[in-house]
């Protein structure tokens, strides 16, 4: 790693302890594409690493619908990491006051069965399909810290792990072989009312189509995703950022749910 990747991790490393509104990075730490983008992002994992999170338990998708990219300038998805001390089980409390400004994010996740290694790639949703070992309705939590949208970038979003807090998993999903995941529904409920919904296939047209891009992508980087490493497919509603109090609930309809509250 280079000095400047080491330092934009160490600035955001810092930032996200002290609870620093996000910001994009300044142009003496400011990544000069992906790679370099990537490049800090694996500092700050390294960092996080050294100070609890536990090691990689898998990898996010972020920006998987047009309207999101869109929105942080570009027309692509990107990949954030997941750590072993911040995979929970539903139900699961969270303190807000330990956070900024919490959203929570509806999605399947996926856990490999086998390897995904560059080897094997390229991948396609058909391929990644034989590798699963199953999946979960599931929470992604993020902290955007306050984040101005409408001012973000993308490279800055990747530094910063794509804002990347912790999953929240639900229900086993058993019949995941028969489930028909373009047709399927999923609801977000806060306390008792439903206020979104939308369907599997609206992130990225099908969750593993998402799995296979990330292989294809980690594949170009000369890394395997291990077995038993989970995957977030990406959100099928709007983020929802959560008030003390509410209770919040994912469901997917004949499939199971997850559940979250706030304190």
């Amino acid at each position: 790693m280079d000095d400047m990747a080491a330092a934009g991790a160490r600035l955001i490393f810092d930032e996200r302890r002290e609870q620093t509104q996000f910001h994009n990075l300044a142009d003496n730490y400011y990544p000069q594409g992906e790679n370099s983008a990537y490049a800090i992002q694996d500092g700050l994992d390294q960092l996080l690493k050294e100070n609890g999170a536990g090691g990689c338990a898998g990898y996010k998708i972020a920006l998987s619908t047009p309207t999101m990219q869109e929105l942080l300038g570009t027309n692509r998805p990107c990949m954030g990491v997941l750590h072993e001390k911040s995979i929970w089980t539903s139900p699961h409390a969270i303190h807000l006051n330990d956070h900024m400004h919490l959203g929570m994010e509806c999605e399947i996740a996926v856990r490999m069965g086998a390897d995904l290694t560059p080897q094997d790639a390229p991948f396609t949703r058909e391929s990644v399909a034989q590798l699963v070992d199953t999946c979960f309705p599931a929470f992604e939590v993020i902290d955007d810290r306050n984040a101005d949208y409408a001012n973000s970038d993308f490279c800055s979003l990747i530094a910063d792990n794509c804002w990347n807090t912790g999953v929240i998993l639900g229900t086993e999903i058993k019949n995941w072989r028969i489930l028909d995941f373009t047709a399927t529904r999923g609801a977000l409920v806060v306390n008792g009312i439903e206020v979104a919904h939308g369907y599997l296939s609206d992130a990225m047209g099908h969750p593993f189509e998402a799995v296979a891009w990330l292989a294809n992508q980690m594949s170009e980087r000369s890394r395997t995703i291990a077995r038993s490493s989970l995957i977030m497919t990406g959100s099928i509603v709007p983020t929802k950022f959560a008030q003390p109090g509410d209770t919040v609930k994912y469901v997917v309809d004949d499939v199971g749910e997850v559940s979250a509250t706030f304190e």
